[in-house]
């Protein structure tokens, strides 16, 4: 009976083991090797996000002459973080500002835009400088990481920086088909990108940045209703599934006596 018990608790045990999250499950930067199955991504140059059909800017009016600055910019005080107006791109690539005919900035990076709008503006008031930003700088999370829409409060914000906002992946997400989508031109399919997380190789590829508008998808692995969360979990189980075994088998034997 004794020999009974102990294979049945070998047997539990391997079951167990194998129900745990392993760093080759869940664990970042890992090195790729012939024989883990993580991948290699190429390294790619950074490319600024350019302004789409649908975004939204805030800009302030500098001038030296205050009447003029107050005018322009009393609804947008980018300094307070106090935003009453924003002026959303059209189809047609433009945006419409207070006393300036329409101006073109669909295609164009931040800095860029916010140049042609300071040589817009300095038709009419030669002295001004102008400060524009994207308002519309977010992005979302969805699936098994805390859903939600987040600031990009910095440019190159990288995957791991935006996932740590949410508190990080589950250890039920699957980290090896996370998604990106991603908005392309007015007109287009957007643009979705698949990728393993936990390649030390991400780093400055294409998967590494995240862009205003992404949506970030982490789908649920299908065997995560089987796995343990964490050590002490397994320990946990282990010891009250041999005490449960144990008294089981300890009423089986008594009942033969």
């Amino acid at each position: 009976m004794m020999r009974k018990i102990h294979s049945i608790i070998l047997l539990l045990v391997a079951v167990l083991m194998s129900s745990c999250y392993t760093h080759h499950v869940i664990g970042y930067l890992q090195e790729p090797t012939k024989n883990n199955g993580i991948p290699v991504y190429d390294s790619a140059a950074y490319e600024p996000y350019r302004i789409h059909v649908n975004d939204e800017i805030i800009y302030r009016l500098i001038s030296m002459d205050e009447t003029i600055t107050k005018t322009f910019s009393s609804n947008n005080n980018m300094s307070s973080g106090q935003y009453a107006n924003s002026y959303r791109v059209y189809s047609d690539g433009t945006v419409d500002l207070p006393f300036l005919k329409p101006v073109k900035l669909v295609g164009l990076t931040e800095l860029e835009a916010e140049a042609v709008l300071r040589e817009a503006f300095r038709e009419i008031i030669p002295d001004a400088d102008v400060k524009m930003v994207l308002y519309n700088k977010y992005f979302s999370v969805i699936g098994d990481a805390n859903s939600g829409r987040y600031y990009i409060y910095k440019e190159k914000m990288n995957i791991f920086q935006a996932l740590a906002m949410t508190g990080d992946v589950m250890n039920s997400g699957d980290r090896r088909h996370v998604r990106i989508v991603r908005p392309k031109d007015f007109g287009q399919e957007p643009e979705i990108l698949e990728f393993d997380i936990r390649t030390n190789t991400i780093i400055d590829s294409k998967y590494y940045y995240v862009y205003p508008n992404d949506v970030i998808y982490v789908a649920r692995t299908k065997d995560s209703f089987y796995k343990v969360p964490s050590y002490a979990g397994f320990i946990g189980l282990i010891t009250s599934s041999i005490a449960l075994l144990t008294t089981v088998l300890n009423l089986v034997a008594n009942a033969y006596k």
